[in-house]
């Protein structure tokens, strides 16, 4: 070792080592110029600016550049094989709310700004993603946020075709009574049930209108989304009312949209009708009329997720027929809050100044009648629809009358079809307040007319009534039977616009002088071979027994006392292909069952809520003056037990079970 070397080291021993020395906060004196204090140096103290807002960064919140380059190297991973990123990117979407370990809005908002720019590669190879994203909370979020997916889901849409109806379906299921977004998401206001319908009116409306095929998947959807018949009354006034207020920015589906709501509502109408006459008839009788008010529209209390229309009950203490009842009034109630919104739509468009819009609606009227309504047995309420719109002028009048004398006169149709059609046409002249005079006379000539071609086709080789048989002449005579119990005074040939009330109070045995045919029509038909008044409804034809034997018009209590003793033959078929079986029914011996059903359509309307809808349209039964008025007076001389007992016996009732 040289001498250098020696040195160097002695001194490099004899050097003290610096500290390692923590860094000190310094704090800044008012002039930097100022020589420091004599005193001993203090610690510096740490203070906090309250004006700063603090957050906590999590694990997942990262920048949006740093987000954008972990979703495009997911997806290119995921091409080589490796789903570990895709996942990920998958598990951002899938978090539910309440979950400690949800990512925040702001992170959720830059991975899908990130989706959006890779677009391109949600193909149907990545559809559990995009699954995964149209089934997040989105409706829930900020308005930003709710545009921004808007435009995801769109281009994904226009992109790829076959997530079209993913979306679509989305977005239907949000319009129902408990859609699935909530609407309630952590650190964020809470969005209302009306505003998560507005937000999916307004993407639906964007949709439809960059996508026209949107509109074709939609309709099929609208069909799987309907409630079903047991479903609350609630759950079909929200989706009845979200399917019309998307009519309103999309016409062109109007008419699938109402024919959807009419076939439902005319299940839920003929079920109404089988409950109630499956009900004991005490417990049936007049159960419609004992509905309390209808309740406020529900649309108005949508806030609360929790409603619901069903009332709590012990139904265990309740006997079978008084559940029964409880469920027929709920489906009741159902149907009335339904027609009230068909009611008032369609009458947003009849009183529309453009006549091209009411004969639109009036036209979706008369389809849905044909199509669904007519060849529906025992519907009730529903085709009061078109009783009330097509009396909104006379020309419509005309075009419903049309309708149903075509279909009924057209031999093309199934029989059952033209018999509705007769009971339809009859039941709409006869209680149609604003059916002028000159149609109620132009339908009863028809059907007279059509009458007597029948009479000559069978007569011939007529032994006796066969209801069977003769079903379509036996239909048409109980339809002019009925139009005459309740228009006789417009077939009279007095002047209709001097026509008052009291110049009909005519002594008995007085003639009435009746239009031309008016008379033969009835004479020729009730004593005809083929004996109709054997075969149609007891109510009908005992009424009119009355009135034309107090008009003067035709006489036929020796009639009907002839035909107690006739019995009704039975055909050798049903008329339908079908031969003659003996049933529980057809051995009744009061042969009740050989008497047509007396079905008019247009019976009296009794829903407590639509049926301010038909005020002033429906024309009630008036009686019969001079031959009520004796009666009455007759009925008053009787002491109170006579009184009871006539009226238990003699009192003639329509199909309702009311007054006739």
């Amino acid at each position: 070792m040289s001498t250098i070397q020696r040195l160097t080291g002695a001194i490099a021993a004899t050097t003290p080592k610096p500290l390692l020395r923590r860094p000190t906060l310094v704090r800044k004196r008012e002039d930097d110029n100022e020589a420091p204090p004599s005193s001993p140096r203090k610690k510096a103290k740490v203070t906090f600016d309250s004006d700063v807002e603090v957050r906590v960064v999590g694990d997942w919140e990262k920048a949006p550049h740093l987000i954008q380059e972990e979703v495009r190297r997911a997806f290119a991973k995921r091409a080589l094989g490796d789903d570990s990123g895709y996942d990920k990117l998958k598990d951002v979407y899938s978090k539910k709310n309440g979950n400690e370990e949800e990512f925040s809005p702001v992170t959720i908002k830059n991975y899908t700004i990130s989706l959006l720019a890779n677009v391109s590669v949600l193909n149907k190879s990545n559809s559990d993603l995009v699954h995964a994203v149209l089934s997040s909370d989105w409706l829930g979020r900020t308005e930003d946020y709710v545009a921004l997916f808007v435009r995801l889901i769109a281009n994904v849409s226009s992109a790829q075709g076959v997530f079209l109806g993913d979306v679509v379906q989305m977005l239907v299921n949000n319009l129902t009574a408990a859609p699935p977004s909530n609407g309630r998401i952590r650190d964020l206001p809470v969005v209302t049930r009306l505003m998560i319908y507005a937000r999916v009116h307004r993407t639906l409306q964007y949709l439809l209108q960059l996508i026209p095929s949107a509109g074709r998947i939609f309709s099929s959807t609208m069909t799987t989304a309907f409630p079903h018949p047991t479903d609350s009354r609630r759950s079909h006034v929200v989706y009845v009312q979200n399917l019309l207020k998307l009519v309103g920015y999309s016409p062109e589906l109007r008419g699938e949209v109402l024919a959807l709501i009419t076939e439902r509502l005319v299940k839920i109408d003929v079920q109404v009708q089988v409950d109630l006459e499956d009900l004991a008839e005490d417990v049936g009788e007049g159960l419609v009329d004992q509905i309390p008010p209808a309740r406020p529209d529900l649309m108005d209390d949508m806030e609360d997720s929790d409603m619901s229309d069903e009332e709590d009950s012990d139904e265990d203490e309740e006997d079978e027929e008084a559940q029964r009842a409880k469920e027929i009034t709920k489906n009741v109630e159902k149907m009335d809050a339904i027609l009230d919104i068909l009611f008032s739509h369609y009458e947003q468009s009849f009183s529309h100044p453009s006549v091209e819009e009411q004969v639109g609606s009036l036209n979706i009227l008369l389809s849905q009648f044909v199509t669904t309504i007519l060849p529906t047995h025992r519907s009730r309420h529903t085709q009061f629809l078109l009783f009330h719109f097509a009396q909104q002028s006379s020309e419509y009048i005309d075009t419903f009358v049309g309708t149903c004398v075509q279909i009924t006169f057209d031999k093309g149709q199934p029989a059952i079809v033209r018999q509705a059609s007769a009971a339809y046409l009859a039941s709409f002249v006869a209680r149609g307040m604003h059916v002028p005079s000159n149609i109620v006379r132009d339908v009863f000539g028809y059907i007279g007319g059509e009458l007597a071609r029948l009479r000559r086709n069978h007569e011939p080789s007529c032994r006796g009534p066969d209801m069977r048989r003769y079903s379509s002449f036996y239909v048409l005579v109980q339809a002019l039977l009925y139009i005459f119990c309740f228009r006789w005074r417009d077939l009279e040939s007095a002047p209709d616009d001097d026509f008052e009330d009291d110049d009909l109070n005519t002594p008995y045995g007085q003639q009435h002088q009746w239009k031309s045919g008016v008379k033969e029509a009835l004479s020729q038909n009730v004593f005809s071979k083929l004996n109709p008044l054997k075969v149609c409804s007891t109510a009908i034809v005992t009424e009119f027994a009355r009135i034309a034997n107090h008009l003067s018009i035709v006489y036929v209590y020796h009639l009907l006392e002839t035909n107690k003793r006739v019995r009704v033959l039975q055909s050798a078929g049903t008329g339908y292909g079908q031969p003659n079986r003996e049933t529980a029914l057809s051995a009744r011996r009061d042969e009740s069952y050989q008497h047509l059903d007396a079905y008019f359509p247009f019976d009296p309307y009794h829903l407590p809520k639509s049926k301010r809808w038909i005020e002033g349209d429906y024309r009630e039964w008036s009686g019969i003056p001079g031959l009520d008025d004796e009666q009455a007076s007759e009925t008053d001389s009787d002491d109170e037990e006579g009184l009871k007992s006539e009226a238990e016996e003699g009192t003639e009732t329509d199909e309702t079970g009311g007054s006739f």
